[in-house]
């Protein structure tokens, strides 16, 4: 059985004939064409395919694409934010694969981090939290790089939060 849903992509209206049953990562590069979002694990333990679903980040792979019909999705490619350049300066990627996950992940932090809210190491819950190295690496925890790239990655992440 075939449904559709309309979604936002990247600032362009699309609507999309899918099965009910189709996530919102199948749904972005088989249906939509939108390859940054890589599908990495398929389990939502990497996170490659981080998006952010109005305006909050997501692993798409785990959201069913028919759940959020009239939603604005925002990839890596459709990104205009900061940490794109950051990513580029402090050479925070290697092979690139987890790279657009890791840059939609790095722009929800900085967006949860400018709310005021607190994560699992916010010192202080009634401060504003600070982009410390701990702050960083909890927040982009779901976010994996097998070229090991998180020392530069968290400098890309502070650099965009302190261009903001």
């Amino acid at each position: 059985m075939e449904a559709e849903t309309t979604l936002r992509v990247d600032g362009e209206d699309l609507r999309i004939p899918i099965d009910p049953r189709t996530t919102l990562l199948d749904a972005l590069r088989e249906r939509a064409g939108r390859l940054s979002p890589k599908k990495g694990c398929d389990h939502g333990q990497c996170g490659a395919c981080t998006v952010l679903l109005d305006g909050r980040r997501v692993l798409s792979c785990l959201t069913l694409a028919i759940a959020h019909d009239g939603a604005e999705v925002t990839t890596a490619a459709g990104l205009d934010h900061p940490v794109r350049q950051a990513f580029v300066d402090r050479d925070a990627f290697q092979c690139g694969y987890c790279t657009p996950g890791q840059i939609c992940s790095a722009a929800g932090l900085l967006d949860e981090v400018a709310q005021g809210m607190p994560s699992h190491v916010t010192e202080d819950l009634e401060a504003e939290p600070e982009l410390t190295r701990e702050e960083i690496a909890e927040r982009m925890s779901g976010n994996l790089c097998r070229c090991g790239a998180y020392v530069n990655i968290v400098s890309a992440v502070r650099q965009a939060g302190e261009a903001r």
